[in-house]
């Protein structure tokens, strides 16, 4: 076992009272094997200054050790708080000692011949008080059993998850008391987990029966884990709301929330960015859609921008068209390189979309890509307005800014690429989905797609 210098000691706990590190990554940069060390090493600090790094070995006096142990069990403290508290300097000692006790009483907590706590031989041991003479077998047996229920209650406590953490204080709650001594009941019989869970036997038997009577959302509970694996996390309770509702089920959006919360289910959430801006690189258009965003039927209004993901040392630049009516990607295109080729295929590809009466706006920002006389000649030829936004203001393509939120939100911050194609194929699957399945609010609980249809066909 690696054997730490006070000076060592000090340095690392100075270097996280300043603040900047927590106790694992402090671990990782001095190659500590274990950040409970530190932890360790913070709270003698805290409680006793320098003296309290020092590594000495003690021997303790029976006194001492159980002036330690009442200490620790009149204000309910774990064997690592009390360590700390005396400047003991492994809590295992702590326990070793309460064995002793609870096993051979004060005189086994005599130190050995090196230091060490020990039984008292048979022939050493005081004489054993009246009363303990006149305890019949089944007595002695009984308080065994009681001993072993406290020791194995507050573990079960733990694993069920009722106590915060070793050393803390209880707050469990009377059904979280009752889980604990019911799953202890085939261990131990109900009268002594009742009494070391101090616990009413009807209190128990009421949450007993309170819980059997099941859970009247399990079913929901069931669909809205369905609904949030299908979509990978992507949807809140807003929208696992109006799936909900659409599958027949009558439920208030603030009941989807408890739920979800229940179930540790939220939507990931986001952030950003590649800016193309380049001086003298031609005509600026003006800025004609100036934050206009609705749009009556599709193919009235279009927005575009072109946005960087990275993959290692690798980049990928997406550049999409966006129609305002629905929220539906006309078209995109992909490159390795934010050349002007990429949007220009890209604008090609929406054009061949459009009926020879359809003229939509088409705005993006100030990037170079759009004011090179090729992508300006050909909306002209197409009589198609051509829009910008104010420069630096990315309000004015908010639209467009919005959907690269999302996009990377629910799609490219949720997984780990391995390389620049296979991100590539993720994004025509993804882009995909938007269109074709991933519900909107705002569209009534239908996709882009699905809206689109619906108009078209009323």
């Amino acid at each position: 076992m690696v054997k730490y210098t006070p000076e060592f000691k000090l340095l690392v706990v100075q270097r996280y009272l300043e603040g900047a590190m927590g106790y694992r990554t402090l671990a990782e940069e001095f190659g500590i094997a274990n950040f409970s060390l530190v932890q360790r090493w913070v709270g003698f600090f805290r409680a006793h200054g320098e003296q309290g790094l020092e590594r000495k070995r003690k021997s303790y006096d029976a006194a001492f050790k159980l002036s330690v142990l009442q200490h620790m069990w009149d204000n309910k403290l774990s064997k690592g708080q009390a360590a700390t508290v005396f400047n003991v300097r492994r809590h295992a000692t702590i326990g070793g000692w309460e064995r002793a006790y609870r096993e051979g009483g004060i005189a086994a907590l005599e130190p050995g011949p090196i230091g060490k706590s020990k039984v008292q031989p048979e022939q050493d041991k005081p004489e054993p008080a009246e009363s303990a003479d006149n305890r019949s077998r089944e007595e002695l047996l009984d308080e065994l059993l009681h001993l072993r229920a406290e020791v194995a209650y507050p573990k079960k406590a733990r694993c069920l998850g009722s106590i915060a953490g070793a050393g803390e204080s209880p707050t469990e709650s009377a059904a979280e008391k009752a889980q604990v001594v019911h799953e202890l009941r085939p261990r131990f019989p109900l009268p002594v987990l009742l009494k070391v869970a101090d616990l009413a036997r009807s209190v128990y038997y009421y949450h007993r029966k309170a819980r059997a009577v099941g859970d009247k959302y399990a079913e929901v509970k069931t669909q809205i884990g369905s609904i949030y694996g299908e979509h990978r996390g992507r949807y809140g309770y807003r929208r696992v709301t109006v799936v909900l509702r659409l599958m027949g089920r009558k439920i208030n959006h603030k009941t989807v929330q408890r739920l979800m919360g229940e179930l540790n289910l939220k939507s990931l959430v986001r952030p950003k960015k590649y800016k193309s801006y380049k001086d003298d690189m031609g005509a600026v258009a003006s800025n004609e859609l100036n934050r206009q965003f609705e749009s009556t039927a599709p193919n009235q209004k279009w927005v575009t921008d072109v946005t960087e993901f990275k993959v290692g040392s690798e980049k990928l630049y997406l550049s999409p068209i966006l129609d305002l009516y629905n929220g539906e990607i006309v078209t995109f295109e992909t490159s390795r390189r934010p050349v002007f080729e990429m949007v220009g295929s890209m604008l090609d590809k929406a054009l061949a979309k459009l009926q020879p009466h359809e003229h939509p706006l088409l705005h993006s920002d100030q990037g170079w890509h759009y004011r090179m006389p090729r992508y300006q000649a050909t909306l002209k030829e197409r009589s198609m307005v051509q829009s910008m936004s104010n420069k630096g203001c990315c309000y004015d393509n908010a639209a467009m800014e919005s959907f690269f939120g999302v996009l990377k939100t629910e799609f490219f911050y949720l997984k780990k690429f391995s390389s620049i194609d296979e991100l590539r194929e993720g994004l025509a699957e993804y882009i995909k989905y938007y269109n074709n399945d991933r519900i909107k609010l705002k569209l009534k609980g239908l996709s882009p797609v699905q809206y689109r249809t619906q108009a078209v066909g009323a």
